[in-house]
């Protein structure tokens, strides 16, 4: 079989991550190659280092590259071997090297020039269609096995980089982003309306139950953790792997062995994860996940010469914090002292003046290509995004996932455990210390420990809808996609979650809802900004580590999240690593934000509630009820209230509705 190498070009070198697009027919035709052509002229869109692209027979291979390791900066994507008749795309970067180097048995001498696509490859050769289980990081690839006549591919353990695919007469086709997918002549744009339904009936943050659905008909995604594989004219997905919960919890002999061992974990996590040939950045808040996330960096960065580039945000001047003594909207005091406390970090504490959430609407459906929920945080995350593309940039590491992980420590959880076991004599000694750091009384806890301990005493018709709006879903849409029935048992285990925290742990590390929510919006925000997002807290390693460890670890002493704040003394100020009485709040702002654009967002609402494009789909009547009753602007203390939240969303909607 002939290859053909076509199409090397060398663009802007801004880029720091990639994009992988191919095409496959499975009835062994030449694929066409313009439309792989097309593919890749959708991926224009973006900044790229490298753009390259391979064609042989039924197999068309394109790489929208940016560069970000320094292995990526000499990495030829597509990539084919011929004498072993692979060829590979990627969008990679792969963490547990050094095991994989001793796994494979790799000389020393190559190791350091070894490239983390042929690094799969090396995998797929051993461990063929298995290789995805022994990697570690962010990946999505694609391998074509000539010789087994197999296309191959996965997605990393936590979704951490996007794959869609669509598989149509014959004509299977894949790309990190839906655009490409849609430049295909034989794609229609079609609204999949499952998933839309699923999307507005849920109460939480979560888009859809269905891990392979999109908004778009023809157009599945491949969810976390799973292979997918072309062979023989069958098309087959499994999931490879699961963070599971551990049999037994870890038993070590002392709390600082703990914290010995956490630090270890943690701090070989961020430095997998700052690698780049670029700066490095943290979104900074003034809590305890990303300053610990910060202080582990500046320690990995320190050896290799740089500083960290931090990032906050904090409401503009002429906002006045409405938010209850214990949470505050301005967190630039503890900022600062984590900052100062830790030193080689340049700070940038901005306010993004001008920016509103409301403003951001168009420029985050286009940036994702699907709706989304987290409103109120937008304009903030595509801020510092951008600010940090300015700065050169090319990692920016988060905290997301701290409070599952690093920071877990439900007082109230470990309580209700002394409770039910009688002992009486901890249970009251925590109980007074506890009171104390957060400044209540014991009086006042006591009858939340107790639903704890026993939470048969918890009302019955407690409502599961975390996030505390009203449905979006019109009711006859509702019951024409018989979507009460699908969602059914997702919101008996919010019900569950919200009684049992230990629980709602176990489920939500194993959810990978949320971590491929996260993931998308990642890998879409990277390839914008040429910025990659990466989380240590969500690595898998750090996961199962802190599964494992004990709750008496993470609450001790009247301390909640106690094992972080015990593991990062010195290195976290004590009025931010000790500070058990106020909390910040993200995007308290954002109705003040608002306030000057209320006309055109009451236009807007009217405007939907009119519209027969969303007669169909949106609750009209209700939406029109609730505008009703807002004939005044809102004050900036109405940021939660239900009925501003739910009109944000409506309109998000709306204006994605109105792409098709």
């Amino acid at each position: 079989m002939v290859s053909i190498k076509i199409v090397t070009v060398v663009l802007q070198t801004e880029g720091m991550m990639t994009a992988i697009v191919g095409l496959y027919h499975d009835h062994s035709q030449p694929v066409d190659p313009e439309y792989g052509a097309r593919m890749m002229r959708a991926l224009e869109a973006y900044p790229a280092d490298r753009t390259d692209s391979w064609v042989s027979g039924p197999i068309f291979f394109g790489c929208h590259t940016q560069w970000i390791t320094p292995e990526s900066c000499r990495e030829q994507l597509p990539f084919y071997d011929p004498q072993e008749g692979l060829a590979i795309t990627a969008d990679a970067i792969v963490d547990n090297r050094a095991e994989l180097f001793d796994r494979l048995g790799i000389d020393r001498h190559l190791r350091q020039r070894l490239t983390d696509s042929e690094l799969i490859m090396l995998a797929y050769r051993r461990w063929g269609t298995d290789a995805p289980r022994y990697l570690h990081g962010d990946f999505a690839f694609f391998i074509w096995d000539e010789r087994h006549q197999r296309l191959f591919g996965a997605r990393d353990l936590l979704g951490n980089r996007s794959l869609y695919y669509c598989y149509q007469s014959g004509q299977f086709a894949f790309s990190t982003t839906i655009s490409p997918l849609l430049a295909l002549p034989y794609l229609c744009k079609r609204l999949n309306e499952e998933w839309l339904a699923e999307y507005l009936a849920l109460p939480s943050l979560v888009d859809a139950l269905n891990l392979h659905a999109t908004p778009y008909k023809q157009i599945r995604q491949l969810p976390p953790a799973h292979c997918i594989c072309m062979e023989q004219g069958r098309i087959s997905i499994e999931q490879y792997s699961a963070i599971c919960p551990p049999a037994e919890p870890l038993r070590l002999r002392s709390n600082a062995e703990y914290e010995e061992a956490f630090r270890s974990v943690f701090q070989q996590a961020v430095d997998d994860k700052v690698r780049t040939v670029r700066q490095v950045g943290v979104l900074l808040s003034g809590g305890l996940d990303s300053g610990t996330v910060a202080a582990f960096a500046v320690h990995s960065l320190k050896d290799r010469g740089k500083r960290l580039y931090a990032y906050s945000c904090i409401p503009p001047a002429d906002f006045s914090d409405w938010t209850a003594r214990d949470r505050i909207a301005d967190e630039t005091p503890y900022i600062q002292a984590t900052v100062d406390h830790i030193g080689h970090i340049i700070p940038h504490m901005e306010t993004f003046q001008g920016s509103s959430p409301y403003q951001d609407i168009d420029t985050w459906l286009e940036l994702l290509e699907l709706p989304y929920k987290y409103v109120e945080n937008s304009f903030w995350m595509r801020g510092a995004f951008e600010k940090a593309q300015a700065q050169q940039v090319g990692v920016m590491l988060t905290g997301t996932g701290g409070n599952e992980t690093i920071s877990w420590g439900p007082s109230l959880a470990y309580y209700g455990k002394l409770l039910r076991k009688w002992r009486w004599l901890r249970l009251y000694r925590e109980l007074y210390l506890y009171s104390r750091r957060i400044g209540t009384g014991r009086r006042r806890i006591l009858p939340d420990i107790l639903q704890t301990a026993f939470p048969m005493l918890a009302k019955q018709d407690e409502k599961p809808d975390q996030a505390g709006l009203p449905s979006m879903i019109h009711p006859s849409f509702a019951e024409r996609m018989r979507v009460d029935e699908r969602i059914s048992d997702y919101l008996s285990e919010l019900r569950i979650s919200t009684l049992d925290a230990c629980k709602a742990r176990e489920l939500s590390l194993q959810d990978l809802r949320i971590p491929s929510m996260l993931g998308v919006s990642g890998t879409k925000l990277s390839l914008r900004y040429s910025v990659r997002e990466r989380d240590p807290t969500l690595d898998p390693r750090v996961i199962r580590f802190c599964a494992s460890v004990p709750l008496s670890q993470y609450v001790q002493n009247g301390y909640d999240r106690a094992l972080i704040r015990r593991a990062t003394k010195h290195m976290l100020p004590d009025a931010v690593r000790l500070n058990q009485q106020k909390r910040g709040i993200q995007g308290a702002d954002w109705v003040h934000r608002c306030l000057p654009h209320w006309p055109q967002i009451r236009e807007e609402l009217g405007r939907l509630c009119q519209d027969s494009a969303a007669a169909p789909y949106l609750h009209t009547a209700r939406l029109k009820q609730l505008l009703d009753n807002w004939s005044v602007p809102p004050k900036p203390e109405h940021a939660a209230h239900p009925d501003l939240r739910l009109f944000m969303r409506s309109l998000v909607v709306y204006r994605f509705l109105r792409r098709f």
